[in-house]
């Protein structure tokens, strides 16, 4: 089969093997455990070969062969479309698949009826933008419940439009969309902001909207899609977990969250070119939406506890919040890890991609610094550039090195060497990654910007020792098995790293420390395990909304908790009013039909 995907589709499907569903579910049921059908939600990742978060994806659903994945991809390019897919093992049951990038006309929105739905869905999303700070804005209080109850029934309205219409595409690209977010920017009640905003603002701002809502228009929730599914993963927020938001509002499926990175953070730290009436109706909608994907998830899992700061920020309740690191594999490093005392005891090595956020140049005046105290001192820089700007600045950074440390030579005839070498990964003297952290006794890290280090965790999979930069996830994924300075500090991370390289059996316990706190934490098999018990968790506490047969065909018992045939409208009950032995059971407004086997 051609892997390379038409695009005059907005959805494809494609099975990963052939076999039906009855046969992966009797081949599951056969390797052993729980089965739990999951929607793997997932934005510019897995499952093609380029894109974020992918090998954590593949991780996750390799190592969960017991259970059942169909996976719902969003593309953010033809490139990436075209590059195709990574191989797909065989519990993936289907894939579906929509770029993001592109949008076909589905028609405009017809019948009068039609018409004014749009209108008044629309319309209340755009007033509840204008006229309501976003509440998840850090810093600022939380937003009243009646706003985000607006903001979810303006968003389900809209969705309930797409399904009944085949698509809103059109619509949102008309001039009726314009215009009903202008008269929200004019409204009284509209901030300052809003009311500043002219006609190419609102262009930008309502295109803008469109590529963020294309998810409404496609085909995804019907009964044999999302409503097929136990439980739904979204891999991101934002477009990744809108299809979740849609299915758990048509079918009550439950969803879980995964941010490594907190997209909304994204949002209020960058400074597109643009007005602040663009800025401020953007931050109001990815607000919204964060906050009310927040709200409807069973569970949302950030990687580290700076991500999980900003979730709390950004609305997201702490009751509902799992820490779980992300899971990397160790093995490529086991042979560094076990022989810790092969490296070079006057080197320092810091390994990445060249870019600003790296601040290598203040790594390099503290290198001069080092070398003063310590005159045969190396310094080794691993890693390529990252794009132009990263290969401007690996430039920058050579040339400081020059400067900093002229080739001094012997004689008139003899050539210096200069302590600062700058190389690349994947030559005959640097084949593997393993083999740069293996080349030094210590391992730098100099970021002024970080998220969850990777480059750390490997460092301390080879038993190094490492001085690193206060920045992002360091200081809780070090936990005390290294040293940590403030960011643009060069006189700090030189001291750290003199002190490391004349005390070598602080090197040895810092090291063999850092590799046991490395393989219990951030190995693939604690993520793995950490997901496989939410998987099963979410799915005890949430009956089944389809009937569930055995081989035989008979009903399978125990579908649901005995509290979730209780009827009536919970949503009426305050919680003291709720028995205590079910108010961990999902919500219900009317009284569930006969359901049965929750867990296969």
């Amino acid at each position: 089969m051609d892997n390379r995907p038409s695009h005059h589709r907005l959805v494809r499907i494609r099975s990963s093997r052939c076999e039906s569903p009855d046969q992966r579910r009797l081949r599951i049921r056969e390797i052993g455990g729980a089965h739990v059908r999951i929607g793997l939600l997932a934005e510019s990742g897995y499952p093609y070969v380029s894109g974020g978060a992918g090998l954590w994806c593949d991780r996750l659903v390799r190592g969960l062969d017991q259970h059942e994945f169909d996976v719902y991809a969003f593309s953010h390019s033809e490139a990436q479309e075209d590059a195709g897919w990574v191989p797909l093992p065989p519990q993936v049951g289907r894939v579906r698949t929509a770029p993001l990038w592109t949008a076909e006309d589905d028609g405009v929105v017809h019948g009068r009826r039609a018409r004014r739905r749009f209108t008044e869905h629309y319309g209340e999303l755009a007033a509840v933008l204008c006229t309501a700070e976003a509440p998840a804005a850090p810093g600022a209080a939380q937003g009243a419940a009646p706003e985000a109850d607006r903001f979810a029934t303006a968003l389900n309205g809209l969705a309930e439009l797409a399904r009944d219409e085949g698509g809103l595409t059109a619509a949102l690209r008309s001039e009726t969309a314009v215009r009903l977010l202008e008269r929200a920017c004019r409204a009284p009640r509209a901030r300052r902001a809003a009311r500043e905003a002219r006609v190419p603002d609102l262009l930008t701002v309502a295109a803008h909207l469109e590529q963020a809502l294309r998810p409404l228009s496609l085909d995804w929730y019907e009964e044999d899609g999302l409503g097929a599914v136990d439980l739904c993963h979204a891999t991101a927020g934002g477009a990744a977990a809108l299809p979740g938001l849609l299915a758990h509002h048509f079918f009550g499926i439950p969803l879980l969250v995964t941010e490594y990175g907190v997209r909304l953070r994204a949002h209020y730290l960058t400074r597109p070119d643009s007005s602040p009436a663009v800025r401020s109706l953007l931050a109001a909608f990815h607000g919204r939406l964060a906050a009310e994907t927040y709200r409807r998830a069973v569970f949302i899992t950030p990687g580290n506890a700076h991500a999980r700061r900003w979730q709390e920020r950004c609305g997201a309740d702490r009751a509902k919040l799992r820490t779980v690191h992300p899971g990397m594999d160790a093995t490529p490093f086991d042979e560094v890890g076990e022989s810790p005392g092969s490296a070079d005891p006057r080197t320092l090595v810091w390994v990445g991609r060249v870019e600003p956020a790296k601040d290598l140049v203040s790594l390099l005046h503290a290198f001069a610094e080092i070398h003063k105290e310590e005159p045969g001192t190396r310094l080794r820089v691993m890693g390529g550039p990252s794009g132009a700007e990263g290969a401007d600045y690996l430039g920058h950074c050579k040339a400081l090195a020059a400067q900093l440390f002229p080739d001094e030579a012997e004689g008139p005839h003899a050539v210096g060497d200069n302590p600062v070498s700058f190389e690349e990964i994947g030559g005959p003297d640097l084949p593997t990654v393993a083999d740069a952290y293996a080349a030094g006794a210590v391992t730098v890290l100099s970021s002024v910007v970080e998220g969850f280090p990777a480059g750390l965790v490997e460092a301390m999979f080879c038993g190094r020792a490492t001085v690193s930069t206060d920045v992002g996830a360091v200081v809780e994924v070090i936990g005390g098995t290294g040293l940590v300075v403030p960011p643009r500090n060069p006189r700090a991370l030189a001291e750290a790293c003199v002190s490391l390289l004349r005390d070598p059996a602080r090197r040895e316990r810092l090291g063999a420390a850092a590799r046991a706190r490395a393989l219990e934490l951030f190995t693939v098999e604690q993520n793995v395990a950490a997901f496989h018990g939410l998987y099963l968790e979410i799915v005890a506490r949430t009956p089944v909304h389809r009937l569930l047969l055995n081989d035989s065909g008979d009903p399978l018992p125990f579908a649901a908790p005995a509290e979730a045939h209780v009827p009536g409208h919970w949503t009426d009950l305050t919680p003291r009013a709720i028995p205590t032995w079910a108010r961990n059971a999902p919500v219900r407004t009317t009284a569930p039909a006969p359901v049965t086997e929750a867990v296969r």
